[in-house]
């Protein structure tokens, strides 16, 4: 059998990677106490959860069948119990044909914004790309990424760094970020996410190819097809002047550049994660 290979493939190693993750008493069927031999779903189970034939699913996986329609694919996202973010991927990978879509550029950066961005004083402030390249910073934010790690440009200056080579590649990221697998893990996820919805960004794939070329751990990650579109939490830092931080953080899209997220941070007011943002903001002042 010809072996498949490139985007065919996308839609059935996601669908497979989900499969084999869900038990079947998460879905509402019964294992009978039975050994099983595949881990998670079996196809047949998908196939009828879904609605459709066990034959049809099973195309369908292997990238034989291209065409899937919305009511199925829903279907699917239901029977798999896909999340918001994971249904929207699903939709990404069976969208065709998957070439020659338009993609707007993702740098355009308007000055205001940079500008807002630059003055905002509460926290740290950034605004990344689909890349995860930060595009603008304010001066806390750049005190708090260089952290461990040398970013230091030609100018003397602190350059924004791309956060997916900064957390993979940085010698000093697994010091900086408490809970580093965590954080690796939601941002495989979501390079998954923006690879699938804009497959022809050559600069997005050129970056996947670095680190799987580069990062075991990378390259673990990403073959888990697993998408992540984190919107909000903590994050866990450790600064090596001023120690363990706390931050909450919420992000927020363009309208007219979703691919574009502004992620604001905030401490807790009184806390000692706002005292040692101000003593850091303090110090390099």
């Amino acid at each position: 059998m010809q072996r498949l290979t490139g985007e065919r493939t996308e839609l059935g190693n996601f669908l497979q990677s989900v499969r084999s993750r869900l038990r079947p008493e998460e879905v509402g069927l019964k294992s009978h106490g039975k050994r099983r031999r595949v881990a998670g779903l079996r196809r047949e189970e998908v196939a009828l959860l879904a609605g459709v034939s066990v034959n049809y699913y099973t195309r369908l996986e292997q990238g034989q069948n291209r065409n899937a329609s919305p009511e199925v694919l829903d279907a699917l996202a239901s029977a798999l119990h896909l999340r918001p973010d994971e249904r929207a991927h699903l939709l990404d990978l069976a969208r065709s044909p998957r070439v020659g879509r338009m993609e707007r550029p993702n740098e355009q950066v308007r000055p205001s914004l940079a500008r807002m961005i630059g003055s905002f004083e509460s926290g740290p402030a950034v605004l990344l790309d689909r890349q995860t390249k930060v595009l603008a910073w304010n001066r806390l934010a750049s005190i708090l990424f260089t952290g461990y790690i040398d970013l230091t440009g030609d100018d003397g200056q602190p350059q924004p760094p791309c956060l997916a080579r900064l957390l993979f590649c940085a010698p000093g990221a697994r010091q900086l970020y408490s809970e580093w697998m965590e954080e690796a893990t939601d941002l495989v996820g979501y390079l998954r996410l923006m690879a699938g919805r804009y497959p022809t960004d050559a600069q997005l794939t050129g970056l996947i190819a670095e680190l799987n070329a580069t990062n075991a751990q990378f390259r673990t990650l990403w073959s888990e097809h697993r998408i992540w579109d984190k919107s909000h939490g903590i994050r866990h830092l450790n600064h090596p002047k001023v120690g363990a931080l706390e931050l909450w953080y919420e992000t927020f899209r363009l309208p007219e550049a979703p691919d574009q997220v502004i992620v604001l941070y905030q401490a807790e007011l009184g806390s000692p994660s706002s005292r040692a943002l101000n003593s850091l903001l303090a110090d390099v002042a």
